[in-house]
């Protein structure tokens, strides 16, 4: 048996590693276009941030463990072209290499803001670490930087060029920063820290050019000229399934691989995980492309094992998450008030401001929780949250408590922990239920 994977991150290497281990025979071969694999692209801003000191950090094994495991994988390759019908691809460096099973777990890009002017030096993409390790010194050297639209990589990275003492500047056609995920009662605290920080936002405008002699100078906006010598990208990703279209691989209306329960695609013996992919909400149904690290690990673990001759469903997700944002945490589950109300999703909502310790307890923050319920099944659908800590931990049980169709009747008379020193007498989660029974009326 041999399988071939298109894609060196979470989902590349986690099927290539599951497929190993379910059929330890196996002839596993990894094909990426970069000189590293499984490493952690969200982990970079933190150390253009200086929160970790070293981008050796971020590197999950050696490429001798991996060659130890018994996968061979094959760097700074090029996958031209796939021919499902003849389980084939063709690599530039290779020539033509023939598959029994193929994943395909080729990730994503940035959106192409299509600004003229962007072949300026300081146009700045935050996703391959070896290009970061050439950036962070590039960021030695800057005064002042733009942020192009605010997605979340962005957001981190804005943060991590404060702590390195350079002007911001955010210009973001949205309202907000995440507005397409965050609702702006729950961000309002890390735009607040921004400002304090002397970040200079611009919500509802545009860039609409670089300018500059060879290296970037400065941005044209539609509210003014913008100084800076580095630009970020943070528009939303789009996923990478160029080699996918053009072997007819069907996708879907995200733009992502079109995959099954088991991870597989339209195309015979061909899987697919990863940001590549959509995968159907599981309060919508509505297909999701670009989810977290997590989610494409997980369902490359699926791709892998079914690609080996296993058996492993990945069930639609209620994408729980959450994010260091400035001073602050923010996260949730599957949507906010924003979102539920632009899909058509009816809702009751409620909120909480409470607090992470024992009020008397050194180190105390405080944190807003916001929960969604449906009005007719009383069922909790979606969660919001921003606060000093905790928020990781309570999008978690969060994630399994609208999984799982837990009421929001059952949220408000939860058991919590109570201890001065990691948990407040009256849980926050507990009081926004008893907000949204309020509304809803008590049963």
């Amino acid at each position: 048996m041999k399988i071939v994977v298109i894609g060196g991150g979470a989902s590349g290497l986690g099927a290539a590693g599951a497929a190993k281990g379910v059929d330890p025979s196996a002839d596993i071969v990894n094909y990426t276009e970069f000189e590293d694999v499984a490493y952690s692209p969200c982990g970079i801003p933190f150390v253009h941030g200086r929160e970790i000191e070293s981008f050796d950090k971020l590197f999950l094994a050696t490429k001798q463990q991996y060659a130890d495991q018994g996968i061979d994988i094959h760097y700074t390759t090029t996958v031209e072209s796939i021919d499902v019908k003849r389980h084939a691809i063709k690599v530039r460096e290779e020539g033509e290499i023939r598959y029994d099973r193929l994943v395909l777990a080729t990730g994503w890009n940035y959106s192409d803001p299509q600004i003229p002017g962007d072949h300026l030096e300081g146009i700045y993409r935050v996703k391959n670490i070896r290009r970061a390790m050439e950036w962070d010194k590039f960021i030695d050297t800057v005064k002042s930087a733009v942020v192009v639209e605010c997605g979340p990589i962005a957001v981190e990275m804005v943060s991590a060029l404060v702590h390195r003492g350079i002007k911001v500047t955010v210009v973001d056609p949205a309202p907000w920063p995440m507005a397409g995920v965050v609702d702006p009662d729950i961000i309002e605290p890390v735009r607040k820290s921004w400002a304090d920080a002397g970040v200079v936002t611009l919500w509802g405008e545009r860039v609409t050019a670089f300018g500059g002699q060879g290296a970037l100078a400065y941005a044209e906006t539609t509210a003014g000229r913008v100084e800076a010598q580095l630009a970020i990208i943070g528009t939303r990703k789009a996923p990478n399934t160029a080699l996918a279209r053009a072997a007819g691989v069907a996708l879907g209306a995200t733009g992502g691989i079109i995959v099954d329960s088991f991870m597989k695609t339209s195309a015979s013996d061909v899987f697919a995980a990863g940001d590549c992919t959509e995968i159907p909400h599981g309060v919508t149904n509505v297909p999701l492309q670009g989810l977290s690290g997590s989610h494409a690990y997980a369902q490359g673990k699926a791709a892998g094992v079914n690609a080996a001759g296993g058996r492993r469903e990945y069930q639609p997700v209620y994408v729980p998450w959450a994010m260091l944002a400035g001073d602050w945490m923010i996260g949730g589950v599957s949507f906010g008030e924003t979102t539920a109300a632009a899909i058509g999703v009816k809702f009751v909502s409620g909120a909480s401001n409470g607090i992470t310790r024992a009020r008397y307890y050194p180190g105390v923050r405080p944190i807003t929780v916001k929960l969604l319920a449906d009005p007719a099944t009383r069922c909790l659908i979606g969660a919001q949250m921003v606060g000093g800590e905790g928020v990781k931990e309570r999008a978690d049980f969060l994630g399994m408590a609208v999984r799982s169709g837990i009421s929001i009747d059952d949220l408000a008379t939860m058991e919590n922990v109570y201890s001065p020193a990691i948990g407040a007498l009256n849980e926050p989660i507990a009081m926004a239920a008893q907000a949204v029974q309020q509304k809803l009326g008590r049963r």
